[in-house]
């Protein structure tokens, strides 16, 4: 599986790892570059970050984040590329998002890696509702992109 939104701890870093090495073509692979998204503690504004829930648009994601990943296959020297994205409710430091990219040299997988965490970002229908402690306080939760200045 190259690329897919799952549950949360469904899915594990060494997994992505396990996949790779499995590819008839691992020969070629002499980089392998990993990004691994995590849940911030507290926001740009420093308030403290309590929860942060995950959903997406399932389908459309996982054709997307493919879509993505088929792409960026096709770049010179990358052999494989997987985005894999979770969903569910999670705390401070647990882990949000897993992307590889492998390939024949360092020079190759870096600007791969680069594009794939950018593309997912804009393009995969997943959203983030976030709730802080407020400015008495009192928790207060909203969706990424809708909230207010506090």
């Amino acid at each position: 599986m190259k690329a897919a939104v799952h549950k949360k701890g469904t899915l594990s870093l060494s997994d992505l790892m396990e996949n790779t090495r499995r590819k008839s073509d691992f020969c070629k692979i002499g980089a392998i570059a990993t990004f691994i998204g995590v849940v911030r503690g507290e926001t740009k504004n420093g308030r403290t970050v309590r929860e942060l829930e995950l959903e997406a648009y399932k389908e459309k994601a996982d054709e997307v984040l493919q879509t993505i990943c088929r792409e960026l296959q096709t770049k010179e020297g990358i052999v494989d590329v997987q985005i894999h994205h979770f969903v569910g409710k999670f705390h401070m430091g647990e882990d949000l998002v897993y992307v590889l990219v492998a390939g024949g040299h360092r020079s190759n997988v870096f600007p791969v890696l680069e594009e794939a965490v950018e593309r997912y970002k804009k393009e995969a229908p997943i959203f983030k509702r976030e709730t802080i402690t407020g400015k008495k306080g009192v928790p207060k939760s909203y969706w990424i992109g809708e909230r207010k200045k506090e």
